[in-house]
């Protein structure tokens, strides 16, 4: 296939081109190479897949709709895969316009090109943020998500909307994939296990909050690519068993569909810090604070619609992904295994 990923120098996306490319698709990756976070490491993974045939690589931001509208017809992708996006639930309060530019109007600007180019499937990053208030667990992707408490969760549940109402007026077949808490190596340095690692290694302080106590759905990288690409094979279909008088908020009579991907055994924080501490061979210093703006305490993914469906299943147990991730970071900052 000749897929389009949007986000493709990003932590999922580079994945994701390189498992496509291993297969034999084509890819066309947009990225805008934006400083959010560290530019180098993005470029560092973009040399992965310009290694490789079948990639082309364009620097386009997706809130450019003209410049976005050329890719599409230019290159006329049969599937989409839209990983670009604002991330960071935090940061979405110090800067909320940043999520309304990419997370929305880029997003307007990503379906108006599947709508004219007659894209197949549009397979978009949707979160776990967006179960917000909800604590019925696991979470579920036929429960209600109305509370966010963040605006990135908001956006991310606005994506979901939009992708619906394309699905229902244009048929555009759309699936939103909710991301329980990505890790592994190549991963972001905004992320907690990147910046956990960092101060360890240079013998800083580790901000803790809720005193430790959350639980993360914590879902290792490459586990994630497989479900993505699963979810890319499969084009949904309408529910006929649909109704208005009792809808159901993960499918539809549209083309349209939701996941959850997640690995579905919530580990505590803490937890996740005494791994991390066996791997580094180093105890951490914590500041243990309380539970921050925007976040919530637990996320644990029901996935039980995406196995039934495409018969994924997470592989890849924590103490193994964590000490996968301490041996690259090991290896690309060449920091020795006993370095201070």
């Amino acid at each position: 296939m000749k897929v389009l990923i949007t986000g493709s120098a990003g932590f999922i996306g580079s994945a994701l081109a390189l498992r496509l490319l291993a297969r034999g698709d084509e890819v066309i990756g947009v990225d805008n190479l934006n400083d959010y976070y560290d530019v180098n490491l993005k470029r560092a993974r973009l040399e992965r897949t310009l290694a490789l045939p079948g990639y082309h690589d364009l620097r386009v931001d997706i809130e450019d709709g003209p410049a976005l509208a050329e890719v599409f017809a230019r290159h006329r992708p049969q599937r989409v895969v839209n990983l670009a996006a604002q991330a960071g639930v935090r940061y979405s309060i110090e800067n909320p316009l940043a999520y309304v530019r990419t997370n929305l109007v880029g997003f307007a600007n990503l379906l108006e090109g599947c709508r004219h180019s007659g894209v197949e499937h549009l397979v978009y990053a949707s979160s776990s943020s967006v179960y917000g208030a909800n604590t019925q667990m696991p979470f579920s992707v036929h429960h209600n998500v109305d509370h966010p408490v963040s605006l990135y969760a908001a956006s991310k549940k606005a994506n979901e909307l939009m992708a619906h109402t394309y699905s229902h007026l244009y048929r555009l077949p759309t699936t939103g994939l909710r991301f329980f808490t990505v890790y592994g190596p190549w991963g972001r340095p905004d992320m907690a296990l990147f910046k956990f690692t960092q101060a360890i290694l240079a013998g800083e302080p580790i901000d803790v909050f809720n005193h430790g106590h959350h639980r993360r759905d914590f879902t290792y990288i490459d586990d994630i690519v497989e479900g993505v690409i699963r979810v890319l094979d499969r084009v949904p279909e309408s529910n006929p068993q649909w109704t208005g008088d009792a809808p159901d908020a993960a499918t539809s009579l549209a083309p349209y569909r939701l996941y959850n991907i997640g690995n579905n055994q919530p580990v505590e924080l803490l937890r996740y810090i005494e791994v991390l501490e066996q791997c580094l061979g180093r105890k951490a210093r914590m500041n243990l604070l309380p539970l921050q703006l925007g976040d919530v305490p637990d996320t644990y993914a029901d996935i039980t619609d995406l196995i039934q469906d495409t018969g994924y299943r997470p592989a890849m147990p924590v103490e193994t992904g964590v000490a996968r991730f301490v041996e690259w970071y090991r290896a690309y900052f060449k920091v020795a295994v006993n370095s201070a």
